[in-house]
C-alpha cells in the first residue's frame, strides 16, 4: 500500500513553455529548422559516406555511426516537442515517457563514448601516420563501436532497474520531454541509490571521456606544430578543430547538467541546457563535418553530380 500522496501513474504533464505561451509558436519554428537540418545533414552524411568509397576509412566510419547515433536523439524527442507546441501543459503516457528517457539516454551516453573513439582516431592519424592503417584496423574499430554499444546499454539497464516506483504530486515534468532528472524528482520513493549512481556514471561516461580528449588533443597539438608543411599543419588543425567544436558544445552542456547540486526542481536553465546537447548538438556535428571538409563536399558531388548529369 502507498502513502496517502502516492498514486497509480498512468502519465506525465509536460509543462514545456506552458509558462510562457507567447514564446511557443517561436520555439515552434526553431525547432522545426533544427529538425530539418539535423535530419537532413545526418541523412546526408550516412548516405556519402557508405555510397563514396574515397570516404571508406575508419574515420568516416566513426562519423557515420555519430550521424546515425545523432539522427536517434533527434527524432526521439523532436517531433514530441513540436507537436506538443500545439497544445497547453500536453500529456505523455508513463510507458511511452520511460521509451523516450531510456532512449536518449542510452544514445547519449554513446555519443559521449563515440566522441573519445573519434579522439584516439585522430591520434592515431596525426602522432602515428606511418602505423595508422595497423593501428586503426576495420577489426579495432567494429571492436570500439561495439564497446560504445555494450557500455551505453549496461549504463541504461543499471538506470531501468535503479529507477523509481513510486510517484507522488502533480506528476508534472518542467521540461520539453521526459529526462531523467526530471524523473527522478517527481519519486516519493527513496531515490538517493539512483541518484548516487546518476552521479557515479556522469564521471564515469563524461568526464572521463572528456579528460581522455583534452590529454589527446594536447598530444596531438603538440604533433601539429612538428609538421614542416605549412598545408599540413592547416589540413591537421581544421579537422581537429571541427572535432574540439562538438566536444566542447556536446560535453560542456552535460557537465553543467550533471555535475552540479540538483535543485529539488527544474529550472528554465536546465530545459535550455538538455536541449543543446539533446538536440543543437545534432544539428552542428553535420553541419561542422561538412562544411568545413573537402573530402566530404567532393564525395557529394561526386555521388549526386554523377546522378544528375545522367
Amino acid at each position: 500500500m502507498g502513502t496517502p500522496n502516492e498514486t497509480t501513474v498512468t502519465g506525465f504533464t509536460l509543462m514545456g513553455l506552458s509558462g510562457h505561451p507567447q514564446m511557443q509558436a517561436a520555439l515552434f519554428s526553431f525547432m522545426l529548422v533544427v529538425y530539418f537540418i539535423s535530419t537532413l545533414g545526418n541523412g546526408l552524411m550516412i548516405v556519402l559516406i557508405i555510397a563514396d568509397t574515397h570516404l571508406h576509412s575508419p574515420m568516416y566510419f566513426f562519423l557515420c555511426i555519430l550521424s546515425s547515433v545523432d539522427m536517434v536523439i533527434s527524432n526521439n524527442v523532436l517531433p514530441e516537442i513540436l507537436v506538443n507546441c500545439f497544445f497547453y501543459m500536453p500529456t505523455i503516457s508513463f510507458y511511452k515517457c520511460l521509451v523516450q528517457m531510456y532512449i536518449g539516454l542510452l544514445f547519449v551516453v554513446m555519443e559521449c563514448v563515440l566522441l573519445a573513439v573519434m579522439a584516439y582516431d585522430r591520434f592515431a592519424a596525426i602522432c602515428r601516420p606511418l602505423h595508422y592503417t595497423q593501428i586503426m584496423s576495420w577489426r579495432l574499430c567494429n571492436g570500439l563501436v561495439s564497446y560504445c554499444v555494450v557500455h551505453a546499454s549496461l549504463n541504461t539497464l543499471i538506470n531501468v532497474l535503479l529507477r523509481p516506483t513510486d510517484f507522488c504530486g502533480q506528476h508534472i515534468f518542467n521540461h520539453f520531454v521526459c529526462e531523467l532528472q526530471s524523473f527522478l524528482k517527481l519519486a516519493c520513493s527513496d531515490t538517493r541509490v539512483s541518484e548516487l549512481y546518476m552521479q557515479l556514471s556522469s564521471l564515469i561516461n563524461v568526464v572521463s571521456p572528456f579528460v581522455f580528449i583534452v590529454v589527446t588533443y594536447g598530444r596531438i597539438g603538440l604533433a601539429i606544430l612538428r609538421i614542416r608543411s605549412t598545408q599540413g599543419r592547416k589540413k591537421a588543425f581544421s579537422t581537429c578543430s571541427s572535432h574540439l567544436t562538438v566536444v566542447g558544445v556536446f560535453y560542456g552542456t552535460i557537465m553543467i547538467m550533471y555535475l552540479k547540486p540538483q535543485p529539488k526542481s527544474s529550472s528554465d536553465q536546465e530545459k535550455i541546457m538538455s536541449l543543446t546537447y539533446g538536440v543543437l548538438t545534432s544539428m552542428l556535428n553535420p553541419l561542422i563535418y561538412s562544411l568545413r571538409n573537402r573530402e566530404v563536399k567532393g564525395a557529394f558531388w561526386r555521388v549526386f553530380g554523377r546522378k544528375t548529369s545522367k
